[in-house]
This record gives structure tokens, sequence and C-alpha cells, in this order.
């Protein structure tokens, strides 16, 4: 059938279903609602139960096939919905999609949710099956540069007017959660008098919603942003985050970047490294880009202060946790203040 925009789901949708659709994306608010607008509107036009698959590397693809003939005890039309996180059903996933598409029953709608795909696949046979039958809405991630249009059209979708100062101030604040854009949004329905917002009332309304995550600090500290990494740090200090919760989320990946440097100085492929650490495709970019700057040696010394920290964590070693994890991140991304000689005495119990 056709790609669609994202803003052209709705006309469509009220035309008519498409038997098959593909929705691909990095943003899981935008996907959420893409999916939630294409379910209730396949509710509305009957389709009651709904079958959920989760395609990862040991799903059996049978399921779906079997699904998709079998009949409902109530005759009820069913909706199949298939995740796929990495984008790549491999050869039988793509054997089975390639055989559904062929000839989808109208008791059927097959909803396919996957992470951004590349031009390689989208080309391949199982992909363009899909798409010649149904309908693939892509999104694209709301950069930085777009973020405050995106706020302001979100604004009039929710009733409010909002002059540009108020959209900006609430861009700088949320850094890109659009989940946290949306909830503040919401609350300003209920509080702004009038529908209407300026600055001073965005100021005093909406709470400095940056996401402050443990698994955020440790993507900002492998892209080497030190600055992005302690204002996180310190965000989830505040917040009240416990320190051991920090340290478990940065001592894994400095775990995985020691095992991939291992397994490529033996001359393995990055990529099958990256996965046979238990690393997913979407941060493969970060942790090649951490092991450009951080050496065999320095990954070492690393593991050895998560190790010290870990034990003034427990009360087994006199030292500040924070200082000691700001000190971890710091040189994780790439600012270097570790030398074997100084931290063999200060790891000392």
């Amino acid at each position: 059938m056709a790609k669609l925009r994202p803003e052209q789901l709705g006309s469509a949708l009220t035309k008519s279903l498409a038997p098959i659709y593909i929705v691909t994306g990095e943003e899981p608010l935008l996907i959420q609602e893409t999916c939630d607008a294409i379910r209730a509107a396949a509710r509305k036009a009957g389709f009651v139960e709904r079958d959920l698959y989760h395609a990862d590397n040991h799903f059996d693809w049978s399921q779906v096939l079997a699904s998709a003939n079998s009949m409902s005890l109530f005759a009820d039309k069913k909706i199949i919905e298939v995740r796929v996180p990495n984008g790549k059903p491999g050869d039988k996933g793509g054997k089975v999609l390639q055989e559904y598409a062929q000839s989808p029953s109208s008791d059927n709608l097959l909803l396919v949710i996957t992470e951004k795909v590349d031009s390689a696949t989208q080309k391949s046979k199982w992909f363009s099956a899909l798409e010649n039958q149904g309908v693939h809405i892509q999104h694209w991630p709301v950069t930085a540069e777009n973020l405050s249009h995106w706020i302001g059209v979100r604004l009039k979708q929710a009733g409010l007017q909002a002059d540009s100062n108020a959209i900006d101030l609430l861009a700088s604040r949320i850094e890109g959660n659009l989940l946290a854009a949306v909830q503040e949004i919401e609350k300003l329905k209920l509080l702004a008098p009038g529908n209407v917002i300026n600055m001073e009332l965005m100021a005093s309304v909406v709470a400095d919603s940056a996401r402050y995550d443990v698994f955020g600090l440790s993507d900002k500290a492998l892209h080497g942003d030190a600055r992005g990494a302690v204002k996180t740090l310190h965000g989830l200090k505040s917040e009240g985050t416990e320190a051991i919760a920090v340290l478990w989320a940065l001592t894994r990946d400095i775990r995985s970047l020691v095992q991939i440097s291992q397994m490529t100085s033996q001359g393995k492929n990055f990529d099958w490294a990256a996965k046979q650490s238990g690393v997913w495709d979407k941060k493969q970019p970060l942790f090649r880009s951490a092991l450009q700057r951080l050496k065999p040696a320095h990954l070492q010394q690393l593991l050895r202060k998560a190790n010290g920290i870990d034990k003034a964590v427990k009360g087994m070693r006199d030292a500040e946790p924070w200082d000691e994890l700001l000190d971890l991140v710091l040189n994780l991304a790439g600012v270097q203040s570790l030398h074997p000689a100084n931290e063999k005495l200060s790891l000392k119990i």
C-alpha cells in the first residue's frame, strides 16, 4: 500500500483499516501513541481479541502463523501484535512474515512494531512483502532543533496557547524527554488560567523533568559527554538514588567494555563481540566510541575503582561513595584522573 507520515494516520484510520501495519522508530512515546490509535480503530471495527508476541532471539515464529490460522471461540476478529526489538526477525521470522503477507485474512490485523530500521532492512523481502500489503509508519527522533516546535504543536492540540519563551523554557527543562513534556502539558491544562501560558507561569508550574536515570548516566559517560554525565550524577544524588544502583549500572557497562576489548584484541568482529557481551544494537555505537579512547589498562583501572567504591558503599572502606562515583564517571567519559600508583594507595581498605 503506502508509507504514511504519523500525522496522516488519524484520517487514514477513519476511512479504512489496512490488513498490516508496520510501526518503526526509537521514541517510545510516539510508538505507543501510534499503536494505541491503531488498536482503538481496530477494536471499533470488531477486532476484539489480541495476541501479543515478543520476537527475541529464541522466539518460535510458528506461533504467529498458528495464531493467524486459529479460529476464535467467539468468532471475533483478532489483532496479532509482534514486537521485534532489533528490527531483524532472522531467516525463520522473515519467511513467516512473507508467508503471512501472501494472503492476509480479513479476520486478522497484523501489527509489527520495531526500532528504527535501516535502508537495507526496508529493502529486504519480508519488509517489502509487509509494506506491499499494509502501511508503514516511521517515527523520526525529535531533535533538539525541532523540540520547541513539537512542544508548540502538542500545546495547541491540548487547547493551550503559549508564547515562544514559555515553549523554549519547557524544552530546556525536559531535555528531550517527550513523555515528561506530555505530563507537564497535562498539568498545565489544569493550572493555566484561560489556557494561556507565559514564561512566568511556565517557570512556576513546570518542574525540572530532566531524565536523571542510571542508564542515561552511563550512556552519557560512554558517549564522552562529561558535562552531561556529571549533571545527571548530581541529579541522581539529589533525588535520593542509592549509590549502589548507580554503581551497578556503571560497573555493568565497564565489564562489557572489558569483554569486548578482550574479544576484539583476539581478532573477533566488534558487532559479534558486543552481542556476546549483552550489548544491544542501539547501544553499540556508544561502546565503539568509548573503546576508541579507553585502552585495556585504563579499563582495568576503572574496574578496580568500581570495586573500591563497592567496598566504600558497604562500609568496608573509609571513602565517600558519591565523590568516588564522580571520579569514575569522569574517567569513563574520558577525563583521565586515575593513575595506577595513586589508585593502589587510595583503594586500600
